[in-house]
């Protein structure tokens, strides 16, 4: 069991195998310097590689190894880390369920490592989406309530909800969509927890490690998925309501919150987005910081990201679409690939004009 749990530690199931086991994880980060170096390297693999890496010998040290890790992108706490990291677990298990399951027919259980994967669906709540045909047949339909959100950071235009063919309030998907639909599961639970408070005691015991990822991160320029502030490359829909800002025009409350939590995922800092505001006419300083730092998640337990497509779409905001908007379930991927495809030169002119702009308005 402990060998199954440590393949797939975001398991319920593992975590309370951990419990249980009453470790202490500030005497582990301590002690055990075999469990940290695993970790670092998760970490690591997964800003440079995509996934975490070759698995521990010993079941132990990998398992332990996870919250190790989860405890390191929580004191780096870079926005960007925590969608590399939880990408690279989620595509690490996808590779290694699909490996164990190579050899079974439909969704059989593994007996090399007690992988079941009607267990691991039914986790996931997708235990639903296997159904049984008459010819004794595995079919797999998915309910749209439960597909539209896995598939909303999956950009192939065949994802699309528009593109599927709905029976009965459900859509159909062979397996080879099921098991990705079940990654995307995977790394959105890896995400929703990331990042967290991390106890002073063992953050001082992990610093030299966070400091070594925080340099990767900066070696790899990985960071300017945040901190890269570039309108010219906002979707559509963000350079209508950034417009609408800056002329001084009222914007409803559905809007203001989307172009705020934009600004706010792309690495704005509140001083910036309330000076932005500055110029409209509805600008109340107060309420405008006060509201910013809500969705950024200061004040709240939840940092908001901006609303989907489809959302932009039901508010009315969702204007003057181009090709690209066509192929993206959501305003960040746009904006993220605008910025993959963008030349490093490009970003850097745009870079210092942004800074000359700001000097000059300064003086």
């Amino acid at each position: 069991m402990q060998r199954l749990h440590a393949r797939y530690p975001f398991l319920e199931a593992a975590r309370e195998t951990v419990a249980t086991e009453t470790v202490d994880l500030a005497t582990v980060v301590e002690q055990d310097g075999a469990v940290v170096d695993r970790a670092r390297q998760r970490v690591i693999t997964a800003i440079e590689d995509g996934t975490v890496g070759e698995p521990h010998r010993d079941a132990r040290v990998e398992l332990l190894s996870y919250p190790v890790a989860r405890v390191l992108v929580s004191m780096v706490d870079e926005r960007v880390l925590v969608r590399k990291y939880a990408r690279a677990e989620a595509a690490t298990a996808y590779d290694r369920f699909t490996a164990d399951l190579e050899d079974t027919t439909e969704l059989k259980s593994v007996d090399s490592t007690g992988l079941d994967l009607e267990d691991l669906l039914a986790e996931f709540d997708l235990q639903s989406a296997v159904r049984e045909t008459a010819e004794g047949r595995n079919e797999y339909r998915i309910d749209v309530g439960t597909y539209v959100p896995l598939a909303e950071d999956l950009w192939e235009d065949g994802w699309r909800l528009v593109n599927q063919p709905l029976d009965r309030g459900a859509v159909p998907v062979d397996e080879s969509d099921l098991l990705t639909l079940l990654r995307e599961a995977i790394r959105t639970r890896i995400d929703d927890g990331l990042p967290f408070e991390v106890p002073d005691a063992i953050a001082t015991t992990l610093e030299e490690e966070a400091a070594a990822i925080r340099d990767v991160l900066a070696d790899l320029d990985l960071t300017r998925e945040i901190d890269t502030v570039v309108p010219d490359l906002f979707p559509p829909c963000m350079k209508a309501l950034l417009d609408q800002i800056q002329k001084g025009e009222h914007l409803p409350h559905h809007s203001r919150f989307a172009i705020t939590a934009f600004l706010t995922s792309i690495g704005m800092t509140t001083d910036e987005i309330v000076e932005l505001y500055r110029v409209n006419s509805s600008f109340g300083e107060e309420m405008t910081r006060y509201q910013t730092d809500h969705i950024r998640g200061d004040t709240s337990p939840t940092e908001y990201s901006p609303p989907s497509c489809a959302t932009m779409q039901s508010y009315g905001d969702c204007v003057n679409k181009d090709d690209l908007c066509e192929q993206i379930p959501h305003p960040m991927a746009y904006y993220e690939e605008r910025i993959d495809d963008a030349d490093d030169d490009d970003l850097e002119d745009w870079r210092e004009g942004a800074e000359e702009s700001e000097a000059a308005s300064g003086d």
